[in-house]
């Protein structure tokens, strides 16, 4: 099995590093100074108090590696659309692209059934970049809910979590997602195959919507922003918009709003990666967090109020932190 990590940054790094581990030919797609000592090192993996050393392959030129059985995007979900045409090079007849990407993914509605069925979503795809480079059918769906980091370069530290629930589009237990989630599996990642893995990818997304913008806003971490009672009620307020969305869409919520808000909170004093990428001067996951959620929410003519005015205000932060 040859498996590419396309951003083996912290989340992709501890994936591929692990698959090296238990025996797969895994390459890293990377760039900067964790590419060179990489490179140079390996990849150190701090996990469980130990430090696991792994020789992986890494390049930044993807023609370097050939045809792959899986790729994993492991990118920030608005850089996808610029590397469909670098990543053809990996691409052969029979690829499965894994989208280990936060929010709604290109491939939304391959499959879906509906009247929506075949819709791309210009807010993650614009101009269906990804729904014609990559091919909707090549997709399958995988939801991170680890969290990692990158201690220095060619450092991966896991900070919590292993599970990375995966899914075919149409919700098969094809041969190709059964063989990923066993590979997974042998290298002590959790990857069950769930019949619907849009119900995943929106009880993530549910809770990235509203704590990522207005900790990006208000520089406060997840302990504060689910306990003080304003942001809570905004919090809420924007998941049951998102909640009426999805429902539309035939999406089933296993928890309640208050469980989802409560989880957020028992993480701590964590900073959420739009906020971590405002202080570092990095573009933020706006589009494919709340952005897609107006959208989808148009299409079948649900408001989103609050959705919206948070979505303004985010949206004028990024400006005047770009423009400082």
């Amino acid at each position: 099995m040859k498996v590419c990590i396309y951003g083996a940054g912290a989340i992709g790094g501890y994936i591929g590093a692990q698959l090296a581990r238990a025996g797969v030919d895994v390459s890293f797609v990377a760039r900067g100074p964790h590419l060179a000592a990489m490179q140079a090192n390996g990849v150190k993996l701090l996990i469980d108090g130990e430090e696991r050393m792994q020789k992986v392959r890494c390049t930044s030129d993807p023609r370097q590696l050939g045809e792959q059985d899986y790729v994993f995007i492991t990118l920030k979900a608005h850089s996808v659309p610029g590397v469909v045409d670098l990543m053809q090079p990996l691409l052969g007849p029979n690829t499965a692209i894994v989208t280990g990407v936060n929010g709604i993914p290109y491939w939304y509605f391959y499959r879906h059934g509906g009247e929506l069925a075949g819709t791309t979503l210009q807010s993650v795809d614009p101009g269906g970049r990804q729904w014609s480079g990559f091919g909707p059918e090549r997709a399958i769906g995988c939801v991170l809910y680890p969290a990692a980091e990158i201690a220095a370069p060619g450092v991966i530290r896991h900070v919590y979590g292993k599970k990375f629930p995966l899914g075919e589009p149409d919700g098969s237990r094809s041969e190709r997602v059964l063989r990923l989630s066993e590979a997974m599996i042998a290298a002590d990642l959790e990857a069950p195959v769930r019949e619907d893995i849009r119900n995943e990818i929106w009880l993530k997304l549910w809770g990235n919507l509203c704590f990522n913008p207005i900790s990006a806003l208000t520089h406060a971490t997840l302990d504060i922003i689910t306990s003080d009672p304003g942001t809570r009620a905004l919090s809420r307020q924007m998941m049951l918009e998102a909640k009426s969305i999805a429902e539309r869409f035939g999406v089933h919520f296993r928890v309640d709003v208050e469980r989802r808000i409560d989880g957020a909170g028992a993480v701590g004093a964590h900073k959420t990666s739009m906020l971590q990428d405002l202080e570092a001067g990095r573009a933020m996951e706006i589009d494919p967090l709340l952005t897609v959620v107006q959208e989808m929410g148009r299409l079948v003519g649900q408001p989103t109020p609050m959705i919206d005015a948070v979505l303004s205000l985010i949206k004028q932060r990024e400006r005047m932190a770009q423009a400082a």
